[in-house]
Parts: structure tokens; C-alpha cells; sequence
């Protein structure tokens, strides 16, 4: 059973760092931690089928 609360944290946590970087205009960090945080709550979900 795929553990929502924990792709919950994980994805806010990348959307408040990314927040704070985009508030420094460094949009290429923006981009890399969604992108990584995607990638991880993708993962999570396939291992869990």
C-alpha cells in the first residue's frame, strides 16, 4: 500500500526549498529539486505495485 504521507512530506518539503530558491532568482536549483522530488515520489509509487 503506497504510504501517501510520506510522498506528502516529500513533495512539500522539495516545494518549500524550491520556494526559497526561486525567492534568491537561482531557478536552476527551482527546477532541480522538483525534478529530483518527482523522480523519488515516482519511484516510491512503481516499488510499491
Amino acid at each position: 500500500m503506497t504510504d501517501y504521507k510520506k510522498l506528502y512530506h516529500l513533495l512539500f518539503n522539495a516545494i518549500t526549498d524550491s520556494l526559497e530558491a526561486l525567492g534568491h532568482l537561482d531557478l536552476p536549483t527551482a527546477t532541480r529539486l522538483l525534478e529530483e522530488a518527482q523522480i523519488k515520489a515516482e519511484e516510491i509509487i512503481l516499488s510499491e505495485e
